[in-house]
């Protein structure tokens, strides 16, 4: 337990999703807070072993579990890097969202001292704030 004079470690945050999306969110995220402490893009490539996929997203995120947990975001419920992620459940304090979008991991990167079921909630805040129906707003604004 940290005390009040300690900075907590920041939870790993893994972004994995099918092709580079991932990795294109996180270097968005960057260019807007620079650069994000214990994080990581990984791609799905679906004629990998399923195995050695697994096996390596659980020793990423041992690795980036400082005590803190590692938050796991996935592009969607359903799909490959989810049902994969979803195997490391097991694994105390770590935790997997779906649906990852660019406000999703701005606030994780900001939140990244809570611990990762705090981060997941908060993350999972964000990404539904950020949908929004722009043209419907402005309808509503003039009308």
């Amino acid at each position: 337990m940290n005390t009040k004079n300690e900075k907590a470690e920041p939870a790993g945050l893994i972004v994995i999703t099918h092709s580079n999306y991932g990795e294109a969110l996180l270097r968005a995220a960057e260019s807007i807070l620079g650069a994000i402490p214990n994080s990581v893009a990984m791609s799905v490539d679906i004629t990998a072993d399923v195995k050695d996929t697994v096996d390596n997203l659980r020793s990423t995120a041992e690795q980036m579990d400082k005590g803190n947990g590692v938050l796991i975001l996935t592009d969607m419920f359903g799909g490959t890097p989810t049902n994969l992620s979803l195997s490391l459940l097991s694994i105390e304090g770590v935790e997997v969202v779906t649906g990852v979008n660019l406000p999703m991991i701005l606030r994780a990167a900001g939140h990244s001292s809570l611990g990762a079921a705090a981060l997941a909630e908060e993350a999972r805040q964000a990404g539904v704030q950020g949908i929004v129906s722009a043209s419907e707003m402005l309808r509503q604004k003039r009308g």
